[in-house]
């Protein structure tokens, strides 16, 4: 029974076994660190002349609206594209959302496995934990995608909403959509960070999709692919070497070991182009202009998330960061033009 239990814990986390692993590679690291007081740092490098376009050497960073501007407006629906392409006091540089494949084979914007935490699917299918493989997009777009969502006074603006009553901005989107919709609004040059939630075979397929439309947008060098799937990070490397890819979270984890040490990189096959890591996290201050001077020392740009702290904004203007990956661009653009 017991361990039944410990079984169905895990397999309702996902993910969860990579925190477990992290959290024992940090103590390791620590366990090192005693070592390496002797060991010199990278210098910072003035300029930059190689192909990795994610690392800006502005005055500024990039900003990029997570879920596209989950502060905002309701997470990865049209209503937070229209705030984040309309908006007066503020612009973004970068995009960020997430996908998965529906039943259809077709890619929608979500950030969870289910479609409970921001819908109403509970009540809509009289079940709970629904997946999006599990339906077709025809039948998810009857859901209220800003069911949950409260905004900046605690109030839940959409909640209630149902059939013909919800906005169209506010259903569940494609990603062939929110494509045609952003092709339509801008003018200027945009870029994604596109990550692939499912796994396996899914995760392949989301991938095979995923660059079709990239193909037909012509935004195949405007994206950043992410997915916390090794195999699906395998699956890009081997297929679609021209795509710039993310680090997985092990890749992550083994860059900083590397830093603390000072490894020549230029000797390992380093797939990834682009860090994507938090300011904090394990215990561990990754906010370090130590960290930005080493990534970028070997062409690798450094995007820290979630960041929606003006303190923690301003310290990563300071150390040199490529892109700040925030759920309030409204804030970080305050910030970094102030």
């Amino acid at each position: 029974m017991i361990k039944q239990k410990i079984r169905k814990f895990f397999k309702r986390r996902k993910g969860l076994g990579y925190t477990i692993i992290a959290l024992f590679s940090v103590i390791m690291i620590f366990v090192c660190l005693s070592l390496s007081s002797g060991i010199p740092k990278v210098k910072g490098i003035d300029n930059y002349n190689g192909d990795n376009r994610f690392i800006t050497f502005h005055e500024r960073p990039l900003i990029a609206a997570h879920r596209a501007g989950a502060d905002v407006a309701p997470e990865n629906t049209l209503a937070a594209f229209e705030s984040c392409l309309k908006a007066h006091n503020y612009r973004v540089d970068i995009l960020e959302f997430d996908l998965h494949v529906t039943f259809d084979d077709k890619l929608v914007l979500l950030p969870d496995d289910s479609l409970d935490r921001t819908s109403n699917a509970r009540e809509f299918f009289k079940k709970k934990n629904v997946l999006v493989s599990q339906k077709t997009y025809g039948r998810i777009n009857g859901l209220n995608m800003a069911e949950k969502h409260k905004d900046k006074s605690g109030n839940y603006p959409y909640r209630g909403l149902r059939g013909q009553d919800i906005p169209n901005n506010i259903r569940i989107i494609s990603l062939r959509e929110i494509l045609e919709y952003i092709r339509s609004e801008i003018d200027y040059d945009l870029y994604y960070i596109i990550e692939i939630k499912d796994e396996g075979e899914l995760g392949n397929k989301a991938m095979d999709l995923l660059y079709k439309e990239l193909v037909y947008f012509d935004i195949v060098d405007k994206v950043i692919v992410g997915t916390f799937n090794k195999s699906v990070s395998d699956y890009i490397d081997m297929k679609y070497p021209m795509i710039t890819r993310s680090a997985g979270i092990a890749e992550v984890l083994e860059f900083y070991y590397c830093s603390i040490f000072n490894v020549d990189l230029s000797k390992k096959n380093i797939k990834y182009k682009v860090l994507q890591i938090p300011y904090k996290d394990f215990g561990i201050n990754l906010g370090k202009k130590s960290i930005v001077d080493y990534a970028h020392h070997y062409g690798i740009a450094v995007q820290y998330w979630t960041i929606n702290k003006e303190k923690h904004i301003k310290h990563l203007v300071e150390i040199g960061a490529d892109a700040i990956i925030t759920d309030s661009p409204d804030v970080a653009y305050k910030v970094i033009y102030r």
